[in-house]
């Protein structure tokens, strides 16, 4: 199969594509999923007229972001491309023996790079009110440049947070909204990054039942709809954001090779496993967005360094209503203004 994708592209080299023609690919690769979720989507955009630039050489020196989830998978790889920009990367994790271990490997390969570590639990509102208020102390007049919301996981069962909320609803959408909120003023002209998932293309927003209490729990469809939700809060995040300078983006990685799939989708993960992307290749567009400039336009959802439709399916698609609908729950919640 990958021997095929290597025709595709050899193929692609011998043609004139102008930008239309390569805007026609880039939507037909999308669309299809398969083709442009695995190693051959950016196989075949990295060769068309309308791929965007890298980010230049030391376009993150001065700068300072946070990876949350940054042990493994997705979350070390952005963590290890932001610091190949030359910024100072913060890994706050759950696991400070492992992200210790996590910094001394990625230190190994990368003398020159500023690591830090610090610990918060995402999924406790307790923990992330604990960890913005050091982190603020610690910066002092420096600003926060990147947040990356990485930190994910799928439980097996239906569990609760410290606070009684349904562990991915806390973990994907309340604990980085929170920490978000709290962290604004050092972020005034920075930028956030929820890493969500294509997976919540399969699932409309649950404002009726965010803490999934009905019908029988499915791990699969928990994350889903989690991620289903941090997608359709962006344009209110953004609207509410924007007027501290801050400006909120979502990338999905397509279908990455992590640890998180292998435990969570083993099926998966051995039918697919030859045409998924590594680390690397599923946390590009996160790095992209954390470097590239101009900022890009906030409030959008990113893959493969362009913006791309939130919905596709009509049985998903959500109104203004239950958007607003959804956010009153996470202020009442999350006790915001």
């Amino acid at each position: 199969m990958l021997s095929r994708t290597d025709g595709y592209v050899r193929a692609m080299r011998q043609l004139p594509i102008t930008t239309g023609m390569a805007s026609g690919i880039d939507t037909l690769l999308d669309r299809t999923v398969v083709l442009g979720y695995t190693v051959i989507g950016p196989a075949v955009r990295r060769r068309l007229p309308t791929w965007p630039d890298d980010p230049r050489p030391g376009s993150m020196a001065g700068k300072v972001s946070v990876v949350t989830g940054a042990t493994s998978g997705l979350g070390r790889a952005t963590a290890e491309g932001l610091a190949d920009l030359g910024g100072t990367v913060i890994l706050a994790v759950r696991d400070t023996d492992k992200g210790a271990r996590v910094l001394r490997e990625i230190a190994a390969t990368r003398p020159l790079a500023t690591l830090e570590v610090r610990r918060c639990d995402v999924a406790d509102l307790d923990d992330v009110r604990r960890f913005a208020a050091e982190l603020a102390a610690e910066l002092g007049d420096r600003s926060l440049d990147v947040l990356v919301h990485n930190a994910g996981a799928m439980p097996p069962e239906r569990t609760e947070s410290p606070q009684g909320h349904e562990m991915a609803m806390a973990l994907h959408v309340l604990g980085p909204v929170l920490m978000t909120d709290l962290l604004k003023p050092q972020l005034r002209g920075g930028r956030v990054i929820f890493v969500t998932s294509g997976g919540m293309y399969t699932q409309r927003l649950r404002d009726d039942d965010p803490e999934y209490l009905k019908g029988e729990y499915k791990p699969a469809t928990s994350y889903a709809r989690s991620k289903r939700a941090q997608v359709e809060l962006l344009p209110t995040l953004q609207r509410q954001w924007a007027f501290e300078g801050v400006d909120v983006h979502a990338t999905h990685p397509g279908w990455a090779d992590t640890p998180g799939v292998t435990e969570s989708l083993p099926t998966f993960n051995k039918v697919m496993g030859p045409l998924l992307r590594d680390a690397a290749g599923g946390a590009d567009t996160t790095v992209w967005l954390a470097a590239t400039q101009p900022t890009p336009t906030g409030g959008r959802l990113w893959h493969d360094r362009h913006p791309r439709p939130t919905q596709i399916l009509k049985k998903t698609r959500t109104g203004e209503a239950e958007r607003e609908h959804l956010w009153t729950w996470v202020v009442e919640q999350l006790g915001l203004d």
